[in-house]
């Protein structure tokens, strides 16, 4: 096609030079016009109306072919493809030209296959499936591969060599390879893991102090693992240190249907003593423990009665204590409570004394896991626990601040 057209160009009276000068710039010209006129075609027109066609359809997968620019992408290669079947025109330069638009169809492919794949993970991520099984990992190894594979067949195109000599050159080139791709292969495998016992899931909470991790993963890929911490700051984890390091999970608690409430108060074991008949009397009146008062008083006097103990001195039997009293007010106001889960682990207890005092301990779940709310649940039942402490004739253990010196130091002058 050249040389008719340099000879039409010849019978018009340029020679020499000046006939090969014009023969290119017509050539190329034309090629150019036909590119535009193929780009135009299919961007414009074809492309338009079948993205008209996809935002009409009810189905959601087809919109992701435009929202991650697979079809616009694909598009691309109209204008090569003219360039490659009109490489004849050129004469002499039919090799070169056809292997630039060979390469330039391999990158546009692999481009495109990389967007498909992104697609596909963006249409993947709107099933409730994702949530328990991400495949962002493998999707990215494979996108490794295709850009791999991208660029052997453009060295293949641009030296004109078979790409099957280039792959074998590859295999002895896998030491350098798997240093290169070290952190890829460690992540493919701590992907696998992770997947397969059910580590982490999107939307997890999980806690890594090493990582300064501490919220919602929202993004495991394949060589990290985001997590979107409750200062709105992101942490990324490399995906293997999952696997090689530990982490706190908090999904069993978000699956229970509880949150625990764990927290302790100090009792002064100076105000500990026994309940004497007046202070029986008031604790019967305290609606909670109104059953409990009376049940516990006949239950030790039937028991002193019955092994005939002198009870001139409160050392000898049983008898109640204004501390055991308090316990069993606490564990029924827990029980009346409507914010604590009734059918979870449910603690009220004393832990070994220490210098600060006795340590009365709550364990419970509450029903409420949002944060906000747990936490506000937590400080309802505290505020009401430390505010009749003093009504059961205890005190709560603080230490001395400067107000209590400053007042200790004016009753002694």
């Amino acid at each position: 096609m050249f040389d008719l057209i340099k000879d039409w160009i010849v019978n018009r009276g340029l020679e020499g030079w000046a006939a090969d000068y014009t023969t290119w710039l017509v050539v190329a010209a034309a090629t150019i016009i036909l590119a535009f006129a193929a780009n135009f075609i299919v961007k414009r027109v074809l492309l338009a109306t079948v993205s008209r066609i996809i935002r009409r359809t009810r189905t959601t997968w087809d919109d992701a072919l435009l929202e991650y620019r697979v079809l616009p992408r694909l598009a691309h290669i109209a204008p090569a493809l003219v360039f490659y079947y009109l490489a004849g025109a050129f004469g002499g330069a039919e090799e070169v030209i056809r292997r630039a638009a060979i390469v330039y169809m391999v990158v546009v492919g692999g481009l495109t296959i990389s967007a498909f794949l992104n697609a596909v993970i963006g249409v993947y991520r709107t099933m409730e499936v994702a949530r328990h099984r991400p495949i962002k990992g493998y999707v990215q190894l494979v996108q490794i591969f295709v850009w791999v594979l991208m660029g052997i067949f453009v060295l293949s195109a641009g030296l004109n060599q078979n790409p099957t000599g280039l792959l074998t050159g590859l295999g002895a080139m896998t030491a350098v390879l798997l240093l290169v791709f070290k952190d890829s292969i460690l992540g493919l495998v701590a992907s696998f893991q992770i997947a397969g016992n059910d580590m982490v899931r999107l939307g997890d909470w999980i806690e890594m102090p090493k990582y300064n991790a501490d919220g919602d993963v929202i993004d495991i890929s394949l060589h990290t693992v985001k997590v979107q911490n409750w200062d709105k700051t992101i942490s990324t984890i490399p995906a293997y240190a999952l696997i090689s390091d530990s982490f706190k999970n908090w999904r069993g608690m978000a699956e229970s249907g509880g949150r625990r409430i764990k927290r302790s108060l100090y009792i002064n074991m100076n105000s500990i003593r026994f309940c004497d008949a007046e202070m029986i009397e008031r604790f019967s009146r305290f609606q909670y423990i109104t059953e409990y008062v009376q049940r516990k008083k006949d239950e030790l006097k039937r028991f002193n009665e019955e092994n005939r103990v002198d009870t001139t001195y409160l050392v000898n039997g049983r008898h109640m204590t204004n501390v055991g009293t308090f316990r069993a007010y606490v564990a029924a106001y827990l029980r009346n409570h409507p914010k604590i889960h009734d059918n979870m682990t449910f603690l009220v207890r004393q832990l070994q004394p220490t210098e600060h005092g006795l340590p009365i301990e709550i364990y419970v779940f509450s029903n409420d896991q949002v944060w906000a709310n747990y936490e506000s649940i937590q400080a309802d039942i505290f505020d009401h626990i430390l505010a009749v402490v003093p009504l059961f004739d205890l005190q709560v253990f603080q230490n001395p601040s400067g107000a209590d010196f400053r007042e200790l130091s004016r009753t002694a002058h």
